[in-house]
């Protein structure tokens, strides 16, 4: 039987396959521009190929789905016998993808909600699949949404990267910014807030970060059940670490994902990232 809310998203959420099919999302792509050929986002041989064209320094842009993709996805949606769509997607200020889903479903054949998160990788992902849960118990569009939401409120995303040059390159921080860390040589954290990427705090090692970006994952997560996400790029031994050390040090943690990001988001944050997305229940 056809569930009556359907639940669309896009690649950046970076949700497991087998959970896409397990809630039958539908995760919209967005494109990788590398050296001027355009590329999927989401696959591992995107993240390869991203990582090669970093170190070339080729020229590397990212551009949101079309609203003619979301316009297919919302058709699917009310062929397979949907009666409407909560359609739910990385932050505004990063992207224009919400806007491009807001176009499409203004002429959609059913209704659509579209939503900003304010939120980008598992931040998302755990908001979609709160939205999904939801729907799958018979709640309504309405319901769904407020689950995504409250969801994201209660979401923290930390993240370390090696430098804030490729941030800068892509118009998401200062140049001033990024020109003070690297005089500085400091390792900067980042926290997504309000649905921007915002310094949080400076420090001078690689190794004194990671531990602090441990510390903020352990005192958001508190003792209540909490779902976490390590994300990388091109730094797995390092996140299987980081993982390993939260799920020893996180009481009510039920689950500790582990994923490599796409190269929508890892070509604004280069090789050696390191995330941690805390969502508590």
């Amino acid at each position: 039987m056809p569930r009556s809310v359907a639940i669309v998203t896009d690649s950046t959420a970076y949700l497991p396959p087998a959970e896409l099919t397990r809630h039958a999302i539908t995760s919209v792509p967005l494109t990788v521009v590398l050296g001027g050929e355009a590329v999927p986002d989401g696959t591992p041989e995107a993240a390869r190929r991203l990582e090669r064209a970093l170190r070339e320094r080729l020229p590397v842009t990212t551009s949101r789905p079309s609203p003619e993709t979301f316009a297919a996805a919302y058709r699917r949606a009310a062929e397979d016998g949907a009666e409407a769509v909560v359609s739910l997607h990385l932050s505004a200020e990063i992207s224009g993808t919400y806007d491009a889903a807001v176009l499409a479903g203004r002429d959609a054949p059913l209704p659509v909600r579209v939503v900003d998160s304010g939120m980008a990788t598992m931040a998302l992902g755990f908001s979609v699949l709160a939205a999904a849960e939801t729907a799958e118990a018979g709640g309504s569009a309405d319901e769904a949404v407020a689950a995504a939401v409250k969801r994201a409120q209660s979401t923290r995303a930390y993240f370390y990267v090696d430098t804030l040059e490729h941030l800068r390159r892509g118009g998401r921080i200062g140049a001033a910014q990024a020109l003070l860390g690297s005089a500085l040589a400091v390792k900067p954290l980042l926290e997504l807030v309000e649905g921007r990427i915002e310094p949080l705090e400076k420090v001078r090692t690689a190794g004194k970060a990671i531990a602090r970006l441990e510390e903020l994952a352990v005192s958001h997560a508190g003792l209540g059940p909490v779902e976490v996400a390590v994300h990388h790029l091109a730094a797995e031994e390092r996140a299987v670490a980081l993982a390993e050390r939260l799920r020893e040090r996180i009481p009510g943690v039920e689950d500790v994902q582990v994923s490599e990001v796409g190269a929508v988001i890892g070509a604004h944050t280069g090789p050696g990232l390191l995330g941690a997305v805390v969502a508590p229940k």
